[in-house]
């Protein structure tokens, strides 16, 4: 049973989440007013033709402000998930290579995609950027094998770090052999945009979550006896290398599945889990239902900002999380130098 703090927060996020939802469907390069959208939703269960201003919202604006929740969820319980694991508040779900993979994966197809005649429609980008955050993400968990946990985890933690270099170097020669259409491609989708986004999108992404959101509600136990230590943890029966590769897989999915339609956005998992944890502690399952309601929320809000800030020009959504998340992430640094 949750603590009625606990219910209490969750429905003031819901709230607020709801809100902003809301605000994000009115509001972008063209204002879409209340009423329009109810004609839009009558129009369209009655079977009528719509308007364009109609069309707009259901084709555009509504799956963008369905994709900002769902992939705000998604990267903040992926930063739950392996600020736990790690026991770190200063780690990011990209560490263990997801996104750097995922970016390496769509260079390839912009720049090498006709070459190789690899075509899947609109999932080509999708799949390859997939693969190649689950490749790079592989690739870390096999470097990284020892028999000791904290080897193990330490170990994880670095070679992270070097595979993400790996990726990013790829990208970066990727980059240099593009022509300009395939460089401004790479360069704005490395920076993150929610402005392709599809019902398609939508479902693919809304199933990821919802799948990988209820797996690791029945990891938050184990978690939390791994926040004791991992000797206490063993002792309680929690076998953690299977909960290493559960969490991984989870994280991975969500991670891959999100930057696959969106592009790389980046301190969204740093950020949502800390500030919950400031707030209320480090209960686990806490921070996995409080996250995935505030990550909504932090990413509908950066998307807004990126819609109306140049209207009607639109900022990488990555810019903007980059410009709240890189002071943020200083501090966590200077406060936390313990874990170092």
């Amino acid at each position: 049973m949750l603590s009625r703090n606990y219910s209490a927060s969750y429905f003031y996020l819901a709230i607020i989440l709801v809100v902003v939802f809301f605000l994000s469907l009115i509001f972008g390069a063209i204002v879409i007013r209340a009423d329009e959208i109810m004609s839009a939703f009558s129009d369209f269960f009655s079977g009528r033709e719509m308007p364009l201003q109609e069309r707009i919202f259901f084709d555009i604006r509504l799956p963008r402000a369905i994709n900002c929740i769902l992939v705000g969820a998604s990267l903040a319980m992926a930063g739950v998930l392996m600020q736990a694991l790690f026991r770190n508040p200063i780690v990011e779900p990209g560490l263990v290579g997801t996104s750097s993979g995922a970016a390496l994966g769509a260079s390839l197809y912009f720049v090498l995609g006709a070459t190789l005649k690899f075509n899947a429609g609109v999932w080509t980008l999708p799949i390859a950027a997939s693969a190649g955050g689950a490749c790079a993400t592989v690739l870390v968990f096999l470097l990284s094998h020892r028999r000791e946990a904290s080897q193990s985890i330490i170990s994880l933690l670095l070679t992270g770090i070097a595979v993400n270099a790996l990726c990013l170097s790829g990208v970066g020669l990727m980059s240099y052999l593009a022509r300009d259409p395939q460089a401004r491609s790479i360069t704005f989708w490395n920076l993150g945009t929610l402005s392709g986004s599809s019902w398609n999108s939508v479902i693919l992404i809304g199933a990821s979550t919802l799948i990988c959101f209820f797996i690791s509600l029945r990891l938050t136990k184990a978690l939390n006896a791994l926040a004791m230590g991992e000797a206490e943890a063993l002792h309680l029966g929690v076998n953690i290398n299977r909960l290493k590769v559960m969490v991984i897989t989870v994280t991975v999915v969500l991670v891959a599945v999100a930057t696959a339609f969106v592009g790389v956005i980046s301190f969204v998992g740093l950020i949502v889990p800390h500030f919950l944890r400031l707030m209320k502690g480090s209960d686990n399952r806490f921070l996995l239902i409080g996250s995935a309601l505030l990550g909504g929320i932090i990413l509908s809000l950066a998307d807004l900002t990126a819609r109306l800030w140049l209207a009607p020009a639109e900022l990488p959504i990555g810019i903007v999380t980059s410009v709240v998340g890189v002071p943020v992430f200083i501090f966590l640094l200077r406060r936390n130098q313990h874990y170092f």
